[in-house]
């Protein structure tokens, strides 16, 4: 190959990549360190938007939220769409597009609040632009259906929090305190660590690496597009609600054939809830299971961690760099 033409495929690439910076569609999926949005401080704006399911008769929850916001000094304020109604969603994919967009454009936001989860994020997702957002980064908050934000965010380079929502609240906080304490303290900077109950499924072993994860059926959902993680070198961790056994084992399955746990560090095991019964039993616990599932894999397994869609739902930094170590007494979660 001449200088010349070597010289030309050069400056093609440069051209070809600050077009595509430009359109804010830049994919950062193999970065070693995420950037982390501000943690907030008192007098800080929090965006309260629905980007996923319909919110029929949930002002109460949103009011409650309002609330809370206020208490910790905070200055919520409430998407234009948040009420409104498209079939199955929280209005058009426009509607919800656009106040998500606004709160990711507007760089008084600090923080973004997902109200609830259900189904929709992944209708939005090629629908939003970063471009302002890497100026102004802030933190996106949810679980569940925010999975699919989640790995947006992290193959766009920013942390984010796996915590709850605003349906989440209960009427007396007190039965959820651990809950809101640890949302609450990783939004002001304080990452919680955890101690997990001990399993005697637990894979001992220790690990250090990215969190990264969510929705178990968001994750496969996400599988073969530009949103997929990549958990080479990270650490998993995962959730679920109301599927069948046959369903997960079928969903880690696939995700096996594509490779997603070929270089994966350690895998932490969220809340496995309302599991539905098929008329033929699958036979094994759903511990076991996944251990069946990943048998081929060396890395440490963690059982009990206290997240997903149970009302004791503790807050995880994804994307934070955090060393799990796992015993059959125990297992540590270290930020």
């Amino acid at each position: 190959m001449s200088k010349i033409v070597r010289f030309i495929l050069i400056i093609n690439t440069i051209v070809a990549f600050n077009s595509i910076e430009s359109q804010g569609t830049v994919s950062t999926k193999n970065i070693t360190s995420l950037i982390q949005p501000p943690y907030l401080k008192a007098g800080d704006t929090v965006a309260i938007v629905a980007p996923s399911g319909i919110l029929k008769s949930r002002e109460g929850e949103i009011q409650q939220a309002v609330s809370l916001l206020k208490s910790w000094g905070l200055h919520p304020i409430v998407g234009k769409h948040v009420f409104n109604q498209a079939d199955h969603f929280a209005g058009t994919d426009e509607e919800r597009c656009e106040d998500f967009q606004n709160a990711m454009d507007d760089p008084s936001v600090s923080a973004i609040w997902c109200a609830r989860g259900g189904y929709g994020t992944v209708r939005i997702l090629d629908k939003l632009d970063y471009t302002q957002f890497r100026k102004h980064p802030k933190w996106v908050i949810g679980y569940s259906d925010i999975t699919a934000l989640h790995s947006q965010l992290h193959n766009e380079g920013f942390e984010s929090l796996h915590a709850l929502m605003c349906v989440s609240l209960t009427k007396d906080l007190s039965e959820i305190q651990d809950t809101v304490d640890t949302f609450k303290s990783a939004l002001f900077g304080n990452p919680n660590n955890y101690q997990l109950e001990g399993s005697s499924y637990n894979k001992e072993g220790e690990a250090i690496g990215q969190l990264v994860g969510g929705n178990l059926t968001m994750l496969h959902t996400m599988l073969g597009s530009e949103t997929s993680i990549d958990t080479s070198g990270k650490i998993l961790f995962i959730e679920e609600i109301g599927e069948y056994k046959y369903h997960i084992d079928r969903m880690l399955q696939s995700l096996k054939r594509a490779g997603y746990f070929d270089n994966c560090k350690g895998l932490m095991v969220g809340d496995m809830s309302k599991l539905r019964k098929n008329t033929t039993l699958w036979g094994t616990s759903i511990e076991q299971l996944i251990l069946d599932a990943l048998s081929e894999y060396d890395f440490p397994i963690a059982f009990n961690m206290p997240a997903g869609h149970e009302p004791d739902n503790r807050a995880l930094v994804l994307g934070a760099k955090i060393k799990l170590v796992v015993q059959k007494d125990k297992s540590i979660i270290s930020y």
